[in-house]
């Protein structure tokens, strides 16, 4: 592709590095933004570089916040007991759109796929195993994607977490197995977290 300046040539290079965009759609945008004059580009790329200097993440859940701790872990309203796991925090945004949840989150950051080398230790494993020795922590749910890295994930922090009065559960398969739980709509994510089930470990049979 042929481009009039090698300005434009560089932002839609960089642009079409993000995932979704082509280099015609990154092309549109370049253009958009020319057209809208210099003060609008100025403000946008102050807004992308504060992006990484302001944005944190909660010491508690590892969520995306303004603050050290976030405002679910810091609200008066939520109920501690009660922890939901989640992947990234795109699901954390999708379950809070139900309004059907009222516990805290844990964000893991991934999840374990050994075909591509990722194990616990590279997600954030062992702060939730941390977190759940606290006795007060009643019901720990897991809200992975049905699949086999979500049911891996699942599996193993189930068996690191396991103990007295504490409950596990996993939320109902109204999310499709192999289904990506970003994309559920809202009232197929929130049957699935009313309608949780209890996850157990199958023993070996020797």
């Amino acid at each position: 592709m042929e481009y009039p300046a090698k300005s434009i040539e560089d932002v839609v290079e960089e642009l079409s590095k993000l995932p979704g965009i082509g280099k015609k759609t990154a092309l549109r945008l370049t253009l958009n933004l020319l057209k809208r004059g210099e003060e609008s580009t100025l403000r946008l790329g102050q807004v992308l570089q504060k992006l990484h200097i302001d944005t944190k993440y909660c010491s508690i859940c590892h969520n995306i916040s303004d603050y050290e701790i976030c405002s679910i872990c810091s609200s008066q309203k939520r109920d501690k007991s009660l922890i939901c796991v989640v992947e990234n925090f795109r699901d954390v945004i999708a379950i809070e759109n139900t309004g059907q949840f009222f516990g805290v989150y844990h964000v893991l950051g991934g999840v374990i796929d050994p075909m591509n080398g990722i194990g616990p230790d590279d997600i954030n494993a062992y702060s939730l195993i941390l977190r759940t020795q606290n006795t007060e922590i009643r019901e720990v749910i897991f809200a992975l994607s049905a699949n086999m890295e979500g049911d891996t994930t699942t599996f193993y922090l189930t068996r690191k977490i396991k103990r007295n009065n504490l409950t596990i559960t996993s939320i109902a398969r109204g999310i499709p197995v192999g289904g990506e739980l970003e994309f559920a709509d809202e009232i197929t994510l929130g049957r699935s977290l009313t309608n949780r089930t209890f996850y157990s470990i199958q023993s070996d049979v020797s």
